[in-house]
């Protein structure tokens, strides 16, 4: 079978990389001196017709060595967190993990988020106002008058933590400081913490021994068996 044939081309190469007629020979040969004298010295220049959007993008012929991540649509709209049935406002609850394992404290209300707003009260057992897991409290059949407690302020926000701009200290300054100043609660969150225990120390002196048992720490004995015990 016949080779085919090359393509005819007004200046052939010679040999590789030398062509039999040069550059400028080329410009006048095909004529381009006369179209640049037409356009006022220039070339003129034809836009490019925007060609009309593919309908579906052709898969890449080559792919990454890598994986790449890409972010799962998420359709589903979040659903506020089921409370039991077990925790109702007023309910005391024994926490079961954390700085405050085994104390009681007293459920206010559940907050958007899903976790539970509960107090000690703080002069009872040391618990401050706080948010807790319910999967981390166990409820009990104890209940405590929280009518007269204002809840409107508390929420998500109200525990957030605020960001405060680092400044450059100097070694005196950096050794100088003190640490109980860092961890010391503002005026403000006293002030809270003291609206809220007022109404309920007063309902709790109302019932005898309440107050005493909300102050004693929850344990475990040896015998005791968790899942036989009524609370």
């Amino acid at each position: 079978m016949a080779p085919k044939s090359a393509k005819a081309t007004r200046n052939p190469e010679l040999i590789p990389g030398v062509r039999k007629v040069s550059r400028s020979q080329m410009y006048h040969k095909r004529g381009l001196w006369a179209i640049k004298a037409k356009h006022g010295g220039k070339f003129p220049q034809h836009n490019k017709a925007t060609s009309a959007p593919a309908l579906e993008e052709k898969a890449p012929k080559f792919y990454p060595a890598d994986d790449v991540k890409k972010p799962l649509s998420n359709k589903r709209k979040p659903k506020p967190t089921k409370l039991r049935s077990s925790i109702t406002p007023g309910t005391v609850l024994i926490i079961l993990a954390g700085r405050f394992k085994g104390k009681r404290v007293v459920f206010l209300k559940q907050l958007t988020s899903g976790l539970l707003l509960v107090t000690g009260p703080y002069k009872v057992n040391g618990v401050p106002l706080r948010r807790v897991n319910q999967s981390y409290v166990v409820g009990t059949s104890t209940k405590v008058d929280i009518s007269g407690v204002n809840l409107e302020k508390y929420d998500d926000k109200y525990f957030a933590k605020q960001v405060e701009k680092k400044q450059k200290k100097g070694e005196n300054e950096f050794f100088e400081a003190d640490k109980k100043e860092k961890n010391a609660l503002p005026a403000e969150k006293k002030d809270d913490q003291k609206a809220v225990d007022t109404p309920l120390l007063k309902a709790l002196e109302a019932v005898p021994e309440l107050k005493s048992y909300l102050g004693a720490r929850f344990s475990l004995k040896a015998g005791m068996k968790p899942h036989e015990l009524v609370f």
